[in-house]
């Protein structure tokens, strides 16, 4: 039952985890995300901010869960 849960809880937080990283890209277009662009140094507001600290909420979650998989053994 608890394999299960970490399962889910796994593959929810790394399909939310994919979509945030997504949604923070400006537009650059494919080779503008894979090549880079030069460094711009701004203010994140609003959405971007929201974005940006739902990241790494979900990276620390995401982490967690798949500690915890390996410590049940799962």
């Amino acid at each position: 039952m608890l394999n299960k849960i970490l399962t889910s809880a796994q593959i929810g937080s790394a399909v939310l985890l994919i979509l945030t990283i997504l949604l923070q890209q400006r537009g650059e277009g494919l080779s503008g995300g894979l090549v880079g662009t030069a460094l711009e140094y701004s203010t994140k507001r609003g959405v971007e901010k929201w974005l940006f600290y739902g990241t790494i909420a979900l990276a620390v979650i995401f982490l967690g869960v798949s500690l915890a998989r390996l410590a049940w053994g799962a």
